[in-house]
């Protein structure tokens, strides 16, 4: 079989999965459409994504239904101020065995799944938080001295609500860098608060089947690493990152007047993997300055920081993100 067959069967194989990932997760969402699809975005990048919306909008229901999708093990950890480092990636118990002899065996918490959901994240302490970040980056946790491996495909999505904030711990930049996109879930029209009455509050509710499987997801990611990305577009999304930083020559006027730190060489790969995914999504094979473009806000959106005088004003991160796509060209000036 030829190398253009392969690719093109691959193309098929994805868009068929994506198509019926998405399908399934409609029949039990109402709305939200972009934000389905940034997360599937995130997904299929193999990054994690961390999700801001006041309570009741269908954050949870939106995980639950992507891993009833893929068929796989779905694990839900609400987090609370005494929640422990253990609780989350589990802990060593003495077991006795018949012969009245004790060992240690290691009991698996619940970061041990396919989609995790870390719920209200910010409410925990810093130390709890922490306990993701191995196995956010290196997909495995270490616990007594021993690796234990977390079974792929491993996705976490983390929620917080930016209403409740007292009594709760702001992410360090550390940690929020290694969210791949923040999304902005919003409140429902008029519309869809009718459609989720219809659909919620009758007979039968609707039903999540397993469309694709762990398998499935694994070649699609494997497919995003193989699109290519031209030289220019590369560089497009080289300068937006650097006109983040305000002391870098491409900075905008409300970069240098707003932002203390500008985002990190991961905020790149967020937007070259995201961009990937999408010109995928619609069936291309290149990534054009329209993908870029469309993953910026969500890929910087959590890694650009504010001053004192952006925080207090409330100035809006996205707005800014908006200025540097306006005012960086598209092609290099040598």
């Amino acid at each position: 079989m030829t190398e253009e067959k392969l690719l093109s069967e691959g193309i098929e194989h994805f868009h068929k999965n994506y198509a019926a990932i998405v399908e399934n997760m409609k029949s039990v969402l109402v709305g939200h459409e972009k934000a389905v699809e940034r997360t599937l975005i995130c997904f299929l990048a193999d990054g994690h994504a961390l999700l801001e919306g006041v309570p009741g909008l269908g954050k949870t229901l939106m995980v639950q239904t992507l891993a009833q999708s893929i068929g796989g093990k779905f694990s839900r950890i609400q987090f609370t101020p005494d929640l422990m480092p253990s609780d989350i990636v589990g802990t060593d118990i003495v077991v006795e065995a018949e012969s009245g002899r004790k060992s240690y065996e290691f009991k698996q918490g619940p970061i041990f799944g396919n989609i995790v959901l870390a719920d209200e994240i910010n409410r925990a302490t810093p130390k709890t938080q922490s306990a993701l970040l191995q196995a956010m980056q290196e997909k495995h946790v270490t616990v007594g001295g021993n690796t234990y491996e977390l079974e792929v495909p491993f996705f976490v999505m983390a929620t917080q609500n930016p209403l409740e904030m007292e009594g709760t711990y702001p992410l360090p930049e550390a940690q929020l860098d290694r969210f791949f996109f923040k999304l902005l879930l919003k409140t429902s029209s008029l519309a869809e608060l009718v459609k989720i009455a219809e659909r919620t509050t009758g007979e039968q509710l609707p039903e999540v089947h397993e469309v694709s499987h762990g398998e499935d997801i694994l070649r699609m990611r494997q497919l995003v690493r193989q699109v290519p990305a031209a030289s220019h577009v590369t560089e497009f999304s080289a300068r937006v990152v650097l006109a983040t930083h305000p002391d870098n020559e491409l900075a905008t006027p409300l970069v240098k007047k707003y932002i203390r730190y500008g985002a990190s060489p991961r905020g790149m790969q967020a937007l070259i993997l995201g961009a990937k995914v999408r010109a995928l999504i619609r069936e291309r094979y290149n990534v054009s300055f329209e993908d870029l473009k469309a993953a910026a806000a969500p890929a910087l959106r959590h890694r650009v920081i504010l001053n004192f005088e952006g925080e207090a004003e409330g100035i809006d991160r996205d707005a800014i993100i908006g200025e540097i796509l306006e005012q960086t060209p598209e092609q290099s000036k040598k």
